[in-house]
């Protein structure tokens, strides 16, 4: 299982999600923003803003908050404008870890990604340093218990999904990033819901971690959590088997 799978399971068992809907809310709000000023505020013709709306609505969004997002970004009401910054560093045991950030304050923004891998045994590196290990894929997951899995797999690859892959309680569907939202609007169509779906960074090679080092890099991620600018973290790590349940 990946490092990003095995976080996210991590996640959602603790309840994270639940507790932090304030910061899950912000953390979607910025991103149908920056949608809506790149692409417009049409969701027939902006792909990345209708699967932002479509995470939206997943996370329970009120539809008032979701449009006032998209006029901000359109610039038809006054807003902060955010820039997209992207961080690459290391974690415990070698890691390589991508850090996606939203900011409107490029000096505070660095300063916490520093701080956070500082604190937690990694180090910030270089532009380019790490990137060259990761593709960016479309990601949609889905409950296993939410879905037939040859259903799932008829459905994804007639819709043009390269990979479907079993992980833990989830199934994974790998796109291409251009194929997201069409593969995503399939998988709806069809029935099947999927818990989320995003522009992902996929490791080529990954790194295996023992327990301490599994612990040490949770804590990293974690630490990404609690920043505000942070959208998403991504590693190569490869987490021990059954650690998500002795964490």
């Amino acid at each position: 299982m990946s490092g990003h799978s095995k976080w996210s399971t991590i996640k959602r068992k603790k309840g994270a999600a639940d507790a932090a809907r304030g910061k899950v809310f912000t953390r979607v709000i910025k991103e149908i923003t920056v949608a809506a000023r790149m692409g417009g505020g049409d969701l027939d013709g902006n792909p990345r803003l209708r699967t932002a709306v479509a995470n939206a609505k997943a996370q329970n969004m009120p539809k008032d908050n979701i449009e006032r997002a998209i006029k901000k970004g359109t610039g038809e009401l006054e807003g902060v404008s955010y820039e997209e910054i992207l961080y690459e560093g290391y974690g415990p045991g070698g890691v390589a870890i991508m850090v996606e950030t939203l900011t409107d304050n490029k000096n505070r923004t660095v300063s916490d990604v520093r701080y956070v891998f500082n604190k937690y045994h990694g180090s910030l590196g270089t532009t380019n340093s790490v990137a060259y290990m990761f593709a960016k894929k479309g990601l949609i997951t889905l409950l296993k218990e939410d879905v037939d899995e040859e259903r799932l797999m008829e459905v994804a690859l007639e819709a043009g999904a390269e990979d479907i892959r079993d992980e833990d309680d989830i199934y994974e569907v790998v796109t291409k990033s251009g194929d997201l939202e069409t593969v995503r609007e399939a998988l709806v169509s069809a029935g099947l819901t999927p818990e989320s779906a995003e522009l992902a960074r996929i490791p080529s090679t990954t790194v295996a971690l023992d327990e301490k080092q599994a612990s040490s890099l949770i804590r990293l991620l974690e630490g990404f959590e609690d920043c505000d600018d942070v959208q998403n973290v991504w590693s190569n790590a490869d987490l021990p088997e059954g650690f998500e349940e002795e964490d």
